[in-house]
């Protein structure tokens, strides 16, 4: 379930909010260079920051990109298993809520003898603006 009320630290703050206030995915080098004049010097700090967002639900990272961004969704609880539909040409990327994704990929993995823990899924086309 994701955490939402627990305290960030101050380069957590600012890489989320950095995240939130972008319309495209940023790479862990974008981040670093856009949060500079703020305090933020080295990639471990920005991995670091990362890395807790995403374990506390805040955060996605989009695979195939290399990229993150931040949870739009209240009640997320996709910290592992989240899917994405990504629009190849303006690279708008829109997570999907659907919670019986998960149990669909279990059942399959059920009946393959398959021990399923989680997946990341992310459908590549065009975007309603796009098509």
């Amino acid at each position: 379930m994701k955490i939402t009320n627990q305290k960030l630290t101050r380069n957590q703050e600012i890489v989320l909010n950095l995240l939130e206030n972008s319309g495209e995915p940023l790479k862990a080098y974008t981040i670093l260079s856009d949060t500079q004049k703020k305090g933020i010097k080295a990639p471990t700090q920005v991995y670091r920051a990362l890395d807790k967002l995403i374990e506390i639900g805040k955060v996605h990272k989009i695979e195939s990109k290399n990229s993150y961004v931040a949870c739009n969704i209240s009640n997320c609880t996709a910290m592992t298993s989240t899917s994405f539909l990504i629009c190849e040409k303006c690279e708008k990327v829109t997570e999907l809520e659907k919670e019986n994704l998960k149990s669909f990929f279990g059942g399959i993995s059920e009946r393959l003898n398959f021990e399923y823990s989680d997946h990341n899924l992310e459908i590549f086309g065009f975007c309603n603006t796009c098509k």
